[in-house]
């Protein structure tokens, strides 16, 4: 009875925790001001980018020109800094540093949920008028609205920079690049009913675990 009551209040702590991890924002971009953005390219050359976000929809770089918002080409792009974050470009989409240890690191990127985004459309009149499809912003300008109408799921997909590789935060992914031994330390922690692949101390404690 005892163990019983103990795996549902984990279930239960889990769920709980699961639920707080999604973030909810009124902006469509990474920060409520647009920011310097210190582009690095492919090519090795850096890029001052004066007014610059991260567009949540799909984690590229904004720019913004006067009254016009552009999506910079992320195929050239190979690291960003704003201000108090580094990101680096993870499959065209910006990731930005969390934490390291034993000379690996963890990355995320912070993406809108458009599943849940696109639930919402259909419970809400109030999202009717808001294109997220298009692969423009034309109606977005820097007086970013913060209505609480705007109301944008956000998630977490966390990577590892493991041994040199990036590889996405998942034991479906990790299963590819890990030995046995590694492989075995991964399910031994994420067997702990409090492991949660969107939770990044829980990751971090796992990246010290199948670090060298």
């Amino acid at each position: 009875m005892y163990r019983r009551f103990f795996a549902l209040f984990s279930f239960a702590l889990l769920m709980t925790t699961c639920l707080f991890a999604q973030k909810k924002t009124v902006l469509a971009t990474m920060y409520p001001k647009n920011k310097t953005a210190i582009v690095t390219l492919k090519d090795g050359r850096k890029v001052n980018t004066p007014n610059a976000n991260v567009f949540l929809k799909n984690a590229s770089l904004l720019y913004f020109q006067g009254s016009t918002v552009k999506e910079a080409n992320m195929d050239v792009i190979s690291k960003v800094d704003i201000e108090d974050r580094s990101f680096i470009n993870v499959e065209n989409q910006l990731a930005y540093f969390v934490d390291s240890i034993k000379g690996n690191s963890l990355y995320c990127v912070e993406i809108i949920d458009m599943d849940a985004f696109e639930r919402s459309l259909k419970n809400n009149v109030n999202y009717t008028f808001i294109d997220l499809s298009s692969d423009r912003l034309d109606s977005f300008t820097n007086n970013m609205n913060t209505e609480e109408d705007f109301v944008y799921p956000v998630i977490h997909q966390y990577w590892f920079l493991l041994d040199g590789k990036l590889v996405q935060a998942h034991d479906r992914e990790l299963w590819r690049v890990l030995n046995k031994q590694r492989y075995r330390m991964m399910k031994t922690a994420i067997s702990d009913p409090l492991f949660s692949w969107t939770d990044k101390d829980s990751l971090m404690k796992l990246l010290n675990m199948i670090s060298r």
